[in-house]
C-alpha cells in the first residue's frame, strides 16, 4: 500500500511540474566594475575618438552601426532613455496617454514629468525603448528622471511609489538582457543599489552628495560622474568614481575631473 501510494504523488508531481511552465530565465548581462572610464555624449555628431571604455550616447538618435562600431573599438555602450517624463519631440509622444503627463520639468522645455504610479500605461513604451536598445545592440539603459517624486510632478508620488517604480525598470532592463543604471534618485541608492548595475550622476560635487553613492562602490558597482564646471573638479580620488567634465549641451567635449 505504501509503494503505492509512493508512486501515484510521485505520478501526480510529475504531472504538475508538466503542467507548470518553468520560470524564463532571466538572459545574462553585463556587469561593469568600478574604475571604467567613461563618455557621455547627447548632441551633435557622435565622436568614436574618445579613449573611454565605456560611451553613454542617446538611444532614439544612434544606429545599430555605431553601436557596432564603438564595440569593434572595444567599448562597451549605454543606451541613454528618458523613463520618468515625457519629451514632446520624440517618435513615441503619442503614446503617452494624456492622464500621465504631468508639471513641465523647470528648465527643459518640452519635457514633462510622468505618473511612475501608472505601470499599465508606462510598461508597454518603456519595453518598447529597450527592446529597441537591445536591438541596437547595446549593453546596457541609462534611464533618466528617475527622481520625481522629489520633484514638483504634479502627482502625489510619494518615496515608495518612486521605489516600487525604479525597480519595475529595472527589472525590465535585466529580462532583455541589459545592465541598468541608477540615475540620480540619491536618497534611495541604499535601496535601489542591490537592484542596479551601476550609477549615473550629475553634479553630486557641486550639490555635496558624492557621499550618498558610496553604496555602489562598495559592492563593486562604478558611478559614472559628470561635473558641469571646472570649480566643482576634481572629485576626490578615494571615492572611485568615474568623473569627466561637460559641457552643459552634451557635445563631444569631453575633460578630466
Amino acid at each position: 500500500m505504501r509503494r503505492l501510494l509512493a508512486t501515484l504523488l510521485a505520478a501526480t508531481a510529475a504531472v504538475l511540474a508538466a503542467a507548470t511552465p518553468a520560470a524564463a530565465a532571466t538572459p545574462a548581462h553585463w556587469r561593469p566594475t568600478v574604475g571604467l572610464t567613461w563618455q557621455m555624449q547627447f548632441s551633435g555628431k557622435l565622436d568614436t575618438s574618445i579613449q573611454a571604455q565605456v560611451y553613454d550616447i542617446d538611444g532614439a538618435d544612434s544606429t545599430r552601426a555605431q553601436v557596432a562600431a564603438l564595440h569593434k573599438q572595444g567599448r562597451k555602450v549605454v543606451c541613454y532613455v528618458d523613463a520618468g517624463s515625457y519629451e514632446n519631440w520624440r517618435a513615441d509622444a503619442a503614446k503617452f496617454p494624456a492622464a500621465v503627463r504631468g508639471k513641465a520639468l523647470d528648465g527643459w522645455p518640452g519635457e514633462q514629468w510622468l505618473d511612475v504610479r501608472n505601470w499599465a500605461a508606462l510598461r508597454p513604451i518603456l519595453a518598447a525603448r529597450f527592446a529597441d536598445c537591445a536591438a541596437k545592440g547595446f549593453d546596457a539603459v541609462d534611464p533618466d528622471n528617475m527622481d520625481g517624486y522629489s520633484n514638483d510632478s504634479g502627482f502625489p508620488l510619494t518615496a515608495a511609489d518612486q521605489l516600487t517604480f525604479n525597480r519595475r525598470v529595472a527589472d525590465l532592463a535585466h529580462s532583455l538582457g541589459l545592465a541598468v543604471g541608477l540615475k540620480n534618485d540619491l536618497d534611495q541608492v541604499k535601496a535601489l543599489q542591490p537592484a542596479f548595475d551601476f550609477a549615473v550622476n550629475e553634479s553630486c560635487r557641486q550639490y555635496a552628495e558624492c557621499g550618498q553613492l558610496t553604496p555602489f562602490i562598495a559592492a563593486g558597482k562604478p558611478v559614472f560622474h559628470v561635473e558641469y564646471s571646472a570649480a566643482q573638479c576634481p572629485t576626490p580620488a578615494t571615492l572611485r568614481f568615474s568623473n569627466i567634465r561637460k559641457r552643459v549641451n552634451l557635445d563631444a567635449y569631453r575633460a578630466a575631473c
